[in-house]
């Protein structure tokens, strides 16, 4: 990405709408009533030829204190100081109001590249606005219409100049997941960069503290946090060296039981939080000591398994807990009989609060990471296989022996592999989880997930059609005696 654009205004103006619109996906969420947006939310743009990230803030709100305004008009203000160009939109149909004016001033002293946009300029209703715009003093205004499309070229000429400067601005990509493995790979980790970080999910329920601990681990408060529960609406993202290695955090919305979700909005929210575990390479699971392994905690870590992604379990508000010794063997014990399929995943205990366990998190992160790009030589997988085979051979359903030749790893991120077996659809799946359990304990791959796939080894005698052959060709030449006669 060339440069970053954030886009801000008061509330209910469109900003969310042109968001979306520049992703080219409903990233944001978007409603009649305004505040919707409560939170900093990146994403990848396009504008044509045009490669950029956009930031879309919380509503400017005339307000300074600490209340939830106050809160989001400080993150906004911290947007604009960050990005490189900022979009100033107004609703054309409402016109400049004395907010706005206040607002053009604030953003003349804290960003040098400011275009003022009057959305919702379609049609007569929107004229007298557009040019009161111009009293603003931030230049020649781009005509909107966020919902229908409209001024999307004007403000793609706007950004070409500004996008060269900017050229050498990096983007964030996806996370590589399921990397195909030869036997020349290097038995190494990929190692996380600027231009490739670390990508982490934070989730858990509402008001498990998902946000304080990320503004720890900042060292600023760039998520809101409150007593309110359920003050993050969508899964935003930020970007820290944590320890020295590049990280991406996406905090994500508190996630409740469906039951419980009324709000059209909190329907919008869990979703999205479900969306940003498939982009994570990491998914930490934050839990709250008073109500550890709710039935939507096991449900996201388990969702995390079956992404194949790696799982950390953080234990919150340790600081509180009195009797820490009795309570973490009780965890323990909960989490080996409540996810069995993530044996052996790190599980630490922290406080967002006051910072502490936050260096036990980052290696047990590191470790999950390291753990889940493993690369395993065909080598000692062979000879591992013909351990497990003599210790416990498989079962021969119906009288047929199964025989297991050759073991090989396909993939990593996470970990995957292929048994030649005969007759695979009679294995057990018992007999699978033995061998993945293997797998786990004997290359030390504790937590994360594992693929194994068995595959029909087939008839491998290169000799056997040809004998067919050979056979046919010799019976033409035998007499028949007169009997056969």
């Amino acid at each position: 990405m060339s440069f970053t654009l954030a886009v801000v205004g008061r509330p209910n103006v469109g900003k969310s709408t042109l968001f979306n619109r520049l992703v080219g996906k409903k990233l944001a969420l978007v409603d009649d009533q305004p505040g919707v947006t409560r939170d900093l939310r990146e994403g990848a743009a396009r504008l044509g030829d045009l490669r950029f990230t956009v930031i879309d803030s919380a509503g400017l709100e005339d307000a300074m204190d600490d209340s939830l305004q106050g809160r989001m008009r400080r993150l906004t203000e911290r947007a604009v100081e960050m990005a490189d160009v900022c979009l100033f939109m107004i609703d054309a149909r409402v016109g400049v109001t004395p907010t706005d004016q206040v607002f053009a001033d604030i953003l003349r002293k804290k960003n040098a590249n400011v275009i003022i946009a009057a959305n919702k300029s379609e049609g007569r209703a929107g004229e007298a606005g557009y040019l009161e715009a111009f009293s603003l003093g931030l230049g020649e205004p781009v005509r909107l219409s966020a919902e229908h499309g409209e001024g999307m070229d004007e403000l793609y000429h706007l950004l070409m100049p500004l996008a060269d400067a900017f050229e050498e601005r990096a983007k964030a990509d996806a996370p590589e997941t399921d990397v195909d493995v030869g036997e020349d790979d290097e038995d190494a980790p990929r190692i996380p960069t600027k231009e490739k970080p670390l990508q982490i999910a934070v989730c858990g329920r509402p008001n498990a503290g998902k946000s304080t601990l990320i503004n720890k681990i900042l060292g600023e408060e760039r998520l809101l946090t409150g007593p309110e529960a359920g003050i993050t609406r969508d899964a935003i993202s930020v970007q820290k060296d944590w320890e020295g290695v590049p990280m991406r955090i996406f905090d994500t919305a508190g996630m409740r039981r469906k039951a419980k979700i009324h709000e059209k909005l909190e329907k919008l929210s869990v979703s999205d939080g479900l969306r940003a575990v498939k982009f994570a390479e990491v998914v930490v699971i934050l839990l709250d000591v008073e109500i550890p392994f709710e039935q939507q905690d096991l449900r996201l870590a388990d969702l995390a398994e079956r992404e194949g992604r790696a799982v950390v379990i953080a234990v919150n508000k340790w600081d509180v807990e009195t009797e820490k010794q009795d309570k973490l063997k009780e965890l323990k014990e909960e989490f080996a009989r409540l996810l069995p399929q993530l044996k052996g995943a790190p599980l630490v205990t922290v406080s967002a609060k006051t910072g502490k366990g936050l260096d036990r998190l980052q290696e047990a992160i590191m470790k999950a990471h390291e753990v889940w790009n493993r690369r395993i030589t065909t080598a000692q997988l062979n000879r591992w296989l013909t351990g497990m085979l003599e210790q416990h051979p498989p079962p021969a359903p119906g009288g047929r022996r199964i025989k297991m030749r050759y073991a090989t790893q396909v993939k990593t991120r996470p970990p995957g592999f292929i048994v030649m077996s005969s007759f695979p659809e009679l294995v057990p799946a018992s007999y699978t989880r033995y061998l993945v359990n293997g797998l786990r304990e004997d290359f030390d791959m504790p937590g994360t997930p594992i693929r194994l796939t068995l595959r029909d080894q087939g008839d491998k005698n290169p000799y056997k059609d040809k004998k067919k052959k050979q056979t046919g060709r010799l019976s033409k030449h035998i007499k028949k005696t007169p009997t056969e006669k």
